[in-house]
């Protein structure tokens, strides 16, 4: 394994002239969605995430219905000038409760939501904000537009899209430049490559992959005993035979990881920082820990090689997986649904 601190996190441009470290942090974990989170060790983390250079950090107004939020606040009230933040909106649920999501993009919604994100956050302005997901009763460029008037009215700097097909984008970028892409996209989930990739490296615009090491089951460390107690237990690629499959493609990177004297979770990270550069596009994954040591791990992704034949491999990973990538009921959740 590349041992601890040896990593240097540089920064990359996305669009837009917005440029942030290398690596970043999803937060979302740290709002209980994969089982009791303590504050304590939370704020921890988010701390050491900002020492090593991990400093474009990535949450929600879903997260936690706020709460995520309003954690991230407590390191930024000493620490934002170091931090490029970025939250979302776009996504409701009653009280929180996940079952019940629903998409609003309405002019008068946007600007409510970003009102209400900055006060969570305790901050004046968002460096990065994202439509969640597309709401399709509402015409991308009325979402956009009032996006764009967040910009204009300082609260905003940049401006980002979550789970848009090529198309939307495009329909976007033609209201307001876009910093950025944030879509599902690791060694097992790989359809956004088909039109939305490629939309964006022609438009300049970077991608921020989520869940870049598949929920946790790409690091090799997951047993079904292990996420009992959360929603990932329900999820097609983790249950019953379907996870035990699916443990082809986790050998397939831990042979590769063997070889490069790395883990599997930093060759996952250096495959997609790799194919990024085949693609032409910066791509700047947000993998999520609650661990100041796995922070460390992440980061020291940015100094694994892979060859050819290693990346040939890998890219062969995802025609082993068995089950969708996402279960969730409405088929529109997804961008690859819509094109």
């Amino acid at each position: 394994m590349i041992e601890e601190r040896e990593y240097f996190v540089h920064t990359t441009p996305l669009g837009d002239d917005l440029t942030v470290s290398a690596l970043g942090y999803g937060a979302m974990g740290l709002a209980e969605v994969y089982g009791p989170a303590q504050d304590t060790e939370s704020l921890a983390t988010l701390h050491h995430a900002v020492d090593v250079g991990v400093t474009f950090l990535d949450t929600a107004d879903l997260y936690g219905a706020g709460s995520n939020e309003r954690l991230l606040a407590r390191l930024l009230a000493d620490r934002r000038d170091e931090v490029t933040l970025a939250t979302k909106f776009g996504i409701t649920a009653r009280d929180g409760d996940l079952s019940t999501t629903a998409t609003r993009g309405d002019a008068a919604y946007v600007r409510q939501a970003c009102d209400a994100s900055l006060g969570r956050l305790g901050v004046d302005v968002i460096d990065l904000y994202y439509l969640h997901r597309r709401d399709l009763r509402v015409p991308i460029e009325e979402t956009v537009g009032a996006m764009a008037e967040l910009v204009r009215a300082g609260k905003v700097r940049h401006l980002g899209l979550s789970e848009v097909t090529a198309a939307e984008l495009r329909q976007a970028y033609a209201v307001h430049p876009i910093a950025a892409v944030q879509s599902e996209w690791s060694l097992w989930s790989r359809d956004v490559e088909r039109a939305v990739v490629p939309a964006a490296a022609a438009l300049g615009v970077g991608f921020v992959p989520y869940s870049p090491l598949g929920r946790g089951f790409l690091t090799g460390t997951l047993d079904q005993a292990t996420i009992a107690g959360d929603w990932r237990a329900g999820l097609s690629r983790f249950s019953g035979a379907a996870f035990d499959r699916n443990q082809a493609v986790v050998e397939g990177v831990r042979g590769v990881a063997a070889e490069v004297g790395a883990t599997p979770a930093q060759v996952a990270l250096a495959w997609l920082r790799l194919r990024g550069i085949e693609l032409g596009l910066p791509v700047v994954p947000i993998p999520g820990t609650r661990r100041a040591a796995r922070v460390d791990e992440n980061a020291a992704s940015l100094g694994v090689a892979l060859d050819a034949g290693q990346r040939e491999l890998l890219d062969d990973l995802a025609g082993a997986v068995v089950g969708p990538r996402s279960d969730h009921s409405d088929p529109n959740w997804v961008s690859a649904n819509r094109e």
